[in-house]
């Protein structure tokens, strides 16, 4: 069996950053794109980080994607909201330039909210929270697509909206706790990954175009399609689709651009919220609190001694600081489809 190879993470990021560049991205987005898809990769969110390079260039080359800095057009700012069009430029950079307008009103008033429409593919969302409970704020990102619908609603059969994922970094003492969860059961990668490896589902969470539950995932793949159920299943569902909902007017509502006007290119709706602790009960209580609720958790029962309670996030922080130290290890396909990238741009491949 071919074994990933480990790679310095400066290596990989300035590798990722001269694609980008040589593609016709501005440095400033190439730079911030980069460490966004590093930073998933870096969690061990495989299908949101650095295979997601190709993809993004590919995007450019076709012009379906933008990725100069002065195209992303902030519409409105209060200082304490924001809402920006990203008028299809790089995701990743149009989140970071939110979350950065969104922690400036944090860090002023105490809390800030920004809005983008029309970003083009954000990447992993737990990727851009650490930088912020580094700086002992609360950081929170909710995401929808209105171009795309793959999950129905509780008690339907048609696919009406995307995964609409929270995640959301809340300081520690310690590490912090990075939560990304979807409103959908599964995520549309982990489906086609079971399809494209012939494996079930771990659970029965696809619905087939004829309304029944199914766990085979060539029954999301049909004409017409089928579709995921809402977190919570069959039994719970209606408590995930009720998140979705939340998600959709948070993001497409605020941005005043969602499924009413029919986008036809993917294009991510995104709310990014930022607090800051010292301007209610205060920064040393807030740790305090979140630190002792940690503890109290990693410190209960498990159902099966051999896999103890963690925390969310705690494994990909785990997974991250072996590669800092110890090198990434990049599956072949993904050093494949990188080396084919840099030898499309006439750039020198990774060894």
């Amino acid at each position: 069996m071919t074994q990933a190879k480990g790679y310095d993470v400066q290596t990989l990021s300035g590798f990722v950053e001269q694609l980008f560049e040589k593609s016709g991205a501005d440095a400033e987005v190439a730079r911030v794109v980069t460490r966004v898809l590093l930073e998933g990769e870096l969690l061990g969110h495989r299908t949101h980080g650095l295979n997601l390079v190709s993809r993004y260039i590919g995007g450019m080359q076709s012009g379906e994607v933008k990725a100069k800095a002065q195209l992303l057009e902030q519409v409105s700012d209060s200082g304490i909201s924001s809402l920006f069009d990203g008028h299809y430029v790089l995701g990743p950079y149009c989140v970071s330039r939110a979350l950065d307008s969104a922690a400036k009103g944090a860090s002023e008033q105490g809390i800030g909210i920004a809005v983008v429409r029309r970003a083009s593919h954000i990447g992993c969302l737990a990727a851009y929270l650490k930088p912020f409970t580094d700086r002992g704020l609360v950081a929170m990102v909710y995401s929808s697509d209105p171009s795309v619908g793959i999950v129905s609603a509780h008690g339907g059969i048609d696919p009406i909206y995307t995964p609409n994922p929270i995640a959301a970094g809340i300081p520690t003492r310690g590490e912090p706790i990075l939560l990304d969860v979807s409103m959908s059961t599964v995520t549309l990668a982990m489906v086609g990954q079971c399809r494209d490896t012939g494996t079930r589902l771990p659970h029965p969470v696809v619905m087939s175009n004829e309304g029944q539950v199914s766990d085979d995932p060539s029954d999301f793949f049909t004409t017409p399609p089928g579709s995921i159920l809402p977190l919570g299943g069959e039994a719970f569902g209606h408590k995930g689709f009720a998140l979705a909902l939340l998600v959709e007017a948070l993001t497409s509502g605020l941005a005043g651009h969602g499924r009413k006007d029919g986008p036809d290119q993917w294009g991510a709706s995104a709310t990014a919220v930022v607090i800051d602790p010292r301007f209610f009960g205060g920064l040393e209580a807030f740790t305090e609190e979140s630190s002792f609720l940690s503890k109290l958790i990693l410190a209960s029962r498990p159902i099966d001694p051999q896999r103890p309670v963690r925390l969310p996030g705690q494994a990909g922080l785990k997974l991250r600081a072996q590669a800092l130290e110890q090198g990434l290890n990049l599956t072949p396909k993904v050093l494949d489809e990188l080396n084919r990238t840099a030898r499309q741009l006439q750039l020198p491949e990774l060894p």
